[in-house]
């Protein structure tokens, strides 16, 4: 049958743009979005974050320097900081849009819920399609409890105008250690109420320890296996109620995880079944539906939820379409990093799995902090475990926690995917002194 479009990619943001670009080259594309284009990883999540998780690092290493030969007292200035985000994340949407008309794209700013699988509502239209990308994101959790209207996102955290004086986290993931150490830097008090004695529970517990006690020297102020009960209104912000007693805040912000976007998709209406981790898909991405696909943060894959991972997913379902290759979706190695000023990062065979199978994994983990890189730097914590098969001694999994990490991560990510031995590096040949230069003592 004939179908108004080719396609239809629902989202915006890094993945379902990644996938309308790629296809838009032969075939007819309408993207539908309701949000901001470009979806939250530029607007609202991972780039505005590092831009001001740039300008607490460089306080927080002016503030390292002192006694080694800077003196005065560096602060954060927070609404120039705040200017600073808004003169990138203000023009993300246009240029967003900008890049989709010169790809010759049909875009739209409206919801879209299914009516069959091949038919869509699109805002106040409807379009056939051949086939359906969902690529609609995740949005943050809310706990079921009195008051949780007041809770804020971190949405509403990268755009407070003004410095606040105390601020809480509900949640120790990714979005409450980060927001936490931005706003420690910048000398705000804040509590994090934690239900355990657990954060960042994708890393080994003896590098996030490492992470708690350095945003407790900050002045972070932990509540732990604590349960926030309540929230109640105030005149100049809000009580949460808790377990552990009653903390006045000017911002509490909920960071408990983020759920698949799905609502007012109408996924029920066309047999598209859901998990808990979001729409369920096979190793080729598609749903229970054939010609209906989900990628990034929507997805139920079994993939960290991460910006570079939904354009993978965008690029590869996209040449699922165009009939590039029938094979399953293969990853490279995925590092994933906190931004807890020094950074947390992993990548590959986590050092718990490694611990719990000697007989086929190596671990070497070095307290770092003397080298030289590190030294110069003043980050005397640094530590780095590196995973190797003892069968070859080929690298499969590292976890660093440093002032470079994301750097560090990248090389042994690189290292990884390839099955570099570490008898190449001896061949390499990086500027010295460098993080790349140290690789060769990591194992």
């Amino acid at each position: 049958m004939a179908f108004d479009v080719d396609v239809v990619v629902i989202g915006g943001g890094p993945g379902g743009l990644a996938a309308a670009h790629a296809l838009a080259r032969t075939k007819k594309v309408l993207v539908a979005e309701d949000n901001l284009w470009g979806g939250t990883c530029p607007n609202f999540g991972c780039d505005p974050k590092k831009m001001l998780y740039g300008v607490t690092e460089a306080v927080r290493q002016t503030r390292s320097y002192a006694g080694s030969g800077v003196s005065g007292v560096a602060l954060v200035d927070w609404p120039q900081m705040m200017a600073f985000k808004r003169g990138y994340t203000d023009s993300v949407p246009a240029g967003t849009e900008s890049g989709l008309a010169s790809a010759g794209i049909e875009h739209v700013h409206a919801k879209a819920s299914f009516i069959d699988a091949h038919t869509l509502r699109v805002g106040d239209r409807v379009v056939t399609t051949d086939k359906v990308i969902i690529a609609t994101g995740a949005h943050a959790a809310r706990p079921d409890i009195p008051g949780a209207e007041l809770l804020e996102t971190s949405t509403d955290f990268l755009s407070l105008p003004d410095k606040p004086d105390a601020i809480g986290f509900i949640g120790a993931g990714y979005v409450a250690i980060e927001l936490a150490n931005i706003a420690a830097a910048a000398d705000v008090t804040v509590h994090v109420f934690q239900h355990n004695h657990r954060i960042l529970r994708n890393f080994p517990e003896e590098y996030t320890q490492l992470v708690a006690e350095d945003l407790a020297r900050k002045g972070v102020i932990w509540h732990w296996d604590t349960e926030v009960q309540e929230v109640r209104d105030q005149d100049d912000g809000v009580q949460a109620h808790t377990t552990t007693g009653d903390f006045d805040l000017n911002h509490l912000y909920v960071a408990m995880g983020r759920p698949a976007n799905t609502d007012g998709l109408n996924l029920d209406q066309v047999g598209i079944k859901q998990g808990k981790g979001g729409i369920t898909v096979s190793d080729h991405l598609q749903t229970s539906q054939a010609n209906v696909y989900a990628i990034g943060d929507v997805a139920g894959s079994n993939v960290p939820k991460l910006t570079p991972v939904a354009g993978l997913e965008g690029r590869y379902v996209a040449g699922q379409i165009l009939g590039d290759s029938s094979d399953p979706i293969k990853y490279p190695a995925i590092p994933h990093a906190v931004f807890a000023g020094p950074e947390l990062a992993s990548v590959g065979v986590t050092l718990d799995a490694a611990q719990a199978d000697p007989d086929a994994y190596a671990v070497t983990t070095q307290d770092v902090g003397s080298w030289y890189t590190y030294n110069r730097i003043r980050d005397t914590r640094a530590k780095v475990s590196v995973i190797t098969r003892r069968n070859d001694g080929i690298i499969v999994g590292a976890i660093a926690y440093a002032t470079n990490a994301e750097e560090l991560i990248n090389y042994l990510s690189d290292m990884i995917s390839h099955e570099t031995p570490a008898s190449d590096l001896a061949q390499w040949m990086p500027v010295y002194p460098s993080v790349a230069s140290d690789l060769g003592y990591f194992y």
